[in-house]
């Protein structure tokens, strides 16, 4: 029997989470004494596992205060998630797409930059957790674009490539299926150009959710 697997990425593609990361940055720059980040390039850095991210946005930095600054964002979100004052909205039309496709016979998954705990709180918030068959976090594997996290989604819900898709708003998504195969489908909600995906090989832009209900049916 083939399975159908869409797996998605999460900020930027599900839930717009990039106020949340902005400010959670903004703490921890602050609680390391660093002058604050460009927005813009974190926002740019979103999709990137934690420890990359802020390799990216401090690249000259040592090891000892980008560890000092993941500690102090990890802390800073976490605070933010269970004072209750955490915001990441679903994307308007993401709960329908969800289940229509769900309700088509698709398997689901995610694969994202949160970690373990941040995702499973983002979609029990949302009503969502029961649609996914497959979860795969940084806490857990290399960050994007390494396929890492692709690769353990086929194989636990038993699909080739062939029959699946990686669905994102970044390069990284593209990336890391274009690495293995597996076709992307790039989303225009999100943090990085439609430009950006086709020149890094996404075979189709999504301009809305029901759009990419069209393009998966």
């Amino acid at each position: 029997m083939t399975v159908r697997l869409a797996v998605f990425d999460c900020d930027g593609t599900l839930v717009d989470g990039q106020a949340a990361v902005c400010n959670a940055m903004d703490a921890a720059f602050a609680g390391a004494g660093l002058p604050a980040p460009d927005r813009h390039a974190v926002r740019r850095a979103v999709g990137l596992s934690l420890p990359q991210a802020i390799r990216l946005l401090i690249p000259q930095a040592s090891e000892t205060a980008r560890t000092e600054v993941d500690r102090l964002y990890r802390d800073s979100f976490r605070q933010t998630r269970e004072s209750g004052a955490l915001v990441e909205p679903l994307y308007d039309g993401i709960a329908d797409l969800l289940a229509a496709l769900h309700s088509q016979g698709w398997t689901l998954g995610v694969a994202t930059g949160k970690s373990d705990r941040g995702l499973s709180h983002c979609l029990a918030s949302h009503g969502l957790s029961h649609l996914f068959a497959t979860l795969q976090t940084a806490d857990r594997h290399p960050s994007k674009p390494h396929p890492a996290m692709l690769e353990a989604a086929m194989d636990d819900c038993l699909a080739l490539p062939a029959d699946t898709v990686m669905i994102g708003d970044t390069q990284y998504d593209v990336a890391m299926a274009q690495t293995i195969g597996v076709r992307a489908i790039g989303v225009d909600w999100g943090y990085h150009s439609p430009q950006e995906l086709q020149a890094a090989g996404a075979q189709a832009i999504a301009t809305s959710p029901s759009h990419l209900l069209e393009l998966l049916s």
